[in-house]
């Protein structure tokens, strides 16, 4: 498995009960899972554990072969390759579409980084719009430039939080269309979380349901939700 979760338990800090109580996942390579649960399932915890920006007190993280959390491991979050997408994208508002793509691209030379933002842009169809700032683009648009800057450093995973909840719903099922080819001409191992079932039946090839911190059913979509 490319993603092994074992034991995985958690706690914020002013909380008496666990967020995240014994917790057991595996995701194949190139696997699109969709998290699926209600507003304080702990959908978007898991994201933020697996990206580094909160620590379990118990279990075991592996990516890939490497150990990323356990009793005596902590990989920080910039060590991880994880690449992440957050609800509000989380675009530069003073930075060009293509500096935000850029901007991760730390250890490249400037050659390296403009080959690589190009790509990034044709990935997701919006070459035309390498000078343009983000106030400039429609949210489905914002959404695809925040997808391409966190696939360009090449992650091991992508995360998505909530990736639709921003967009108009008229606009929503060609997004989700757009997002599943984008992951998969990426050929990349992602996650998503939401709460509601058509953006994982549109996207996702399995989906794990969470209730109070715990999953509660995991598998294909279509033997889970239809």
């Amino acid at each position: 498995m490319f993603l092994k979760i074992k034991n995985l338990h958690f706690k914020y800090k002013n909380n008496k009960n666990d967020n995240i109580k014994d917790l057991n996942i595996s995701i194949k390579k190139g696997e699109v899972v969709g998290i699926l649960g209600e507003s304080g399932s702990g959908k978007s915890t898991i994201l933020r554990i697996l990206a580094g920006l909160e620590m379990p007190y118990k279990g075991i993280i592996e990516i890939n072969g490497k150990k990323i959390y356990d009793n005596k491991t902590f990989i920080e979050a910039e060590y991880r390759g994880v690449g992440m997408v957050f609800q509000d994208y989380a675009l530069f508002p003073h930075m060009t579409v293509a500096k935000n793509i850029m901007f991760g691209l730390k250890k490249m030379s400037k050659p390296e980084k403009e080959k690589r933002m190009i790509e990034m842009l044709e990935l997701v169809n919006l070459t035309e719009y390498k000078n343009k700032y983000p106030y400039e683009l429609s949210g489905g648009q914002q959404q695809r430039i925040a997808i391409a800057r966190a696939i360009a450093p090449k992650p091991s995973i992508l995360l998505l939080d909530e990736p639709f909840s921003n967009l108009d719903a008229n606009l929503k099922s060609k997004i989700r269309k757009d997002l599943k080819e984008i992951i998969k001409e990426a050929n990349i191992t992602s996650i998503f979380v939401t709460h509601d079932k058509e953006d994982a039946i549109d996207v996702a090839s399995k989906v794990i349901v969470l209730d109070k911190g715990e999953v509660i059913k995991n598998g294909d979509v279509r033997d889970i939700i239809v």
